[in-house]
């Protein structure tokens, strides 16, 4: 007998909340969102039937509280509550308390959960259900000596790792036995901060190893299925950037070996629901066993899109108690498919997420082209929660043509309002390298220098100053430059949202043609949110918007915005004073250095936390501390001092 929920509430916000509703109205099920203080106008409660407010923005006042979404749900007569992933998604408490309240929770067991929360203890089940296990230690001492002594033992290079959560947060490589006191000092806060719970975990890190991870599903009827395997070994700070199915270069024997191992996992803990274990492959084709995440995972459309299966259907079957559509032997793969992660960062700043209001928001609509996206034109992104906005999805017949379909979304995505991290993506899709499928997790940091690489915008910079001219009338703009005898003459000062001040200097020729400094010969036509260049006899075109932030351009390497420039005084004033500013809104962690202490360049000054993560505040050069405006646990904004220094008297006179 098929049993089937009638009304979900989606525990969670963004993409993934929007996702789940779309297969919910599919089958007719009705959906319930809850949101907090800053998300009263968000997509995923546009998009769902009722919605109901739960807290302020904080979400361990909001989307962490299950009391109060368990109460929303019994108030709207839900009879299912998908966790999504993140915030209670891995919480054994709320599935208990679902399931002691008579509503399916959407995932595994709270006894299975928890066996596979703690790394530690997941990796004792993992070596009795024969799943191969890199060297390392995941004992409950935790003092500093004991982990000092395992690390030792197990040798450098060292990963220390949060025992409880994911998502690379409390996460550290260690190279030598010098830095290993700082690394377990951080990692326990961001474990703390993140999770709750500062247990560490040690493992052997490989240098040159590929993450590659299996897609496994179950039921409470005995069945038990991998569904593909994906390669994620493209990632920073841990954290996966792009992500594709199925991982390639893999025998047919080695795919077999992996999924019948995350199998047995699955039913080492009686496992229902979707999963995902999680490997290291070395570079001689041994695979090692990560963790296995009880959640749907950020990148399961690759797997949906080779397998044709929706995921979440899957998901809702078994929570209604109803058996695996499928057997082992129906489950094909075909074709290949590719997803990166569209973050709210600024990749020339260290990637530090980014806030702000979307002004000007284009998808790219196409063949083998799939948006999961929980953003809308007009959003503003606040620093509360997790930077990703959205993810691109590609497949095709092949991994080449899936490639190339990547790439048509990246160029013709248009995201203007704050920064993000699309030009970069496009570089990394785009590096011979990537393309020739050679792939590991140390891929990112290896190119870092040639993906970050910084184009000449002089021509995006005359652009902007021709769009200024034709806002202000043109020839009456002319005239300031007019010379007799000569061909009139502009110039035009800005500064971009890098900081690099532009000098552009504009010659009239006749009717709209003008030349710029560079000698090449422009004209623009402006349309509402569109810009048509004709350069040099090319014609270009690029999104635009304008308002009293400056000139917002869509470039193929990045949305810029030029604002008019002003002279800014040099950092140092007159008493060699310099402040480091927080660059958005967070928490104050830890002041790292005394009052009156002198420090050098590149010495780590103060740490704030802010969408998730730590960062660290290094000294600009040489000098003293003259101020700590702050203690632990101090909420700070964007723009604050977080620290005061005085150079110090050689860097004074420099």
């Amino acid at each position: 007998m098929s049993h089937s929920l009638t009304k979900v509430l989606i525990a969670n916000r963004g993409e993934i909340a929007c996702r789940v509703m779309t297969t919910c109205r599919q089958l007719g099920i009705a959906t319930v969102a809850v949101y907090s203080d800053v998300d009263r106008h968000a997509q995923h409660v546009l998009q769902a039937d009722q919605a109901f407010h739960i807290g302020a923005a904080e979400a361990k006042h909001s989307y962490l509280d299950y009391h109060k979404i368990l109460a929303v749900a019994k108030q709207a007569g839900c009879d299912g509550i998908h966790p999504g992933y993140g915030f209670l998604s891995e919480n054994p408490d709320f599935a208990r308390a679902c399931a002691a309240s008579g509503i399916a929770f959407i995932g595994p067991s709270a006894t299975a959960i928890e066996q596979m929360g703690s790394k530690s203890a997941a990796k004792i089940i993992m070596a009795e259900a024969a799943v191969p296990m890199l060297p390392g230690y995941h004992g409950d001492d935790q003092s500093d000596a004991c982990l000092i002594s395992e690390a030792r033992l197990i040798g450098y290079p060292l990963l220390v790792k949060a025992a409880f959560g994911g998502g690379g947060k409390g996460m550290r490589i260690v190279e030598q036995d010098e830095e290993l006191q700082g690394a377990l000092d951080s990692a326990r806060r961001e474990a703390q901060s993140a999770f709750g719970n500062p247990q560490l975990l040690l493992e052997r890190y490989l240098t040159s190893a590929r993450h590659v991870e299996v897609q496994v599903f179950a039921d409470n009827h005995g069945n038990a299925v991998y569904l593909s395997d994906r390669d994620c070994s493209l990632q920073r700070r841990h954290q996966k950037v792009v992500e594709e199915a199925p991982a390639p270069g893999l025998s047919d024997e080695l795919r077999q070996q992996m999924g019948e191992a995350s199998v047995r996992a699955a039913q080492a803990i009686n496992y229902s629901g979707a999963g995902t274990v999680e490997y290291l492959l070395d570079e001689q084709g041994r695979f090692y066993f990560m963790e296995m995440n009880t959640r749907l995972q950020v990148e399961h459309p690759v797997t949906e899109l080779v397998t044709n299966q929706d995921l979440v259907q899957w998901q809702l079957m078994v929570a209604a108690n109803n058996p695996l559509p499928l057997q082992q032997a129906e489950i094909t793969v075909q074709g290949h498919a590719f997803e990166v992660r569209l973050y709210a960062e600024d990749p020339q700043r260290d990637f530090m997420p980014a806030t702000g209001t979307i002004k000007k928001l284009s998808w790219p609509v196409g063949d083998g082209m799939r948006i999961d996206s929980g953003i809308a034109a007009g959003d503003h992104i606040t620093a509360y929660y997790d930077p990703m906005l959205a993810k691109l999805i590609s497949c095709g017949d092949n991994r080449n043509q899936a490639l190339a379909r990547m790439g048509q979304m990246l160029d013709n995505c248009q995201l203007l309002g704050l920064s993000h991290n699309l030009p970069y993506l496009a570089k990394v899709i785009r590096h011979p390298q990537f393309a020739a499928a050679d792939l590991d997790t140390a891929f990112l940091a290896r190119h870092q220098q040639q993906l970050l690489s910084r184009s000449d915008h002089s021509l995006a910079a005359s652009i902007a100053a021709l769009i200024q001219l034709q806002q202000q009338g043109g020839n009456s703009s002319i005239n300031a430059g007019w010379r007799l005898n000569a061909a009139a003459t502009v110039r035009l000062q800005f500064s971009d949202n890098h900081d690099v001040h532009h000098l552009v200097e504009l010659t009239h020729l006749s009717g709209q043609y003008w030349r710029d400094s560079h000698d090449r010969k422009l004209q623009l036509m402006v349309d509402v949110d569109q810009v048509e260049l004709e350069h040099n006899g090319e014609i270009s075109r690029f999104g635009y918007h304008q308002d009293n932030d400056g000139i917002s351009l869509q470039l193929s390497d990045g949305a810029i915005v030029f604002r008019p420039y002003q002279h800014q005084a040099e950092a140092a004033g007159n008493g060699g004073e310099k402040s480091l500013q927080a660059p958005m809104n967070g928490t104050f962690i830890a002041n790292l250095v005394a009052l009156g202490q002198q420090v050098h360049a590149g010495q780590a000054l103060v740490v704030m936390e802010a969408m998730k993560m730590e960062y660290t505040i290094k000294a600009p050069s040489d000098s003293v501390v003259s101020k700590l405006p702050f203690d632990s646990g101090d909420l700070v904004n964007d723009g604050v001092a977080l620290i005061e220094l005085t150079a110090t008297e050689q860097e004074a006179s420099a």
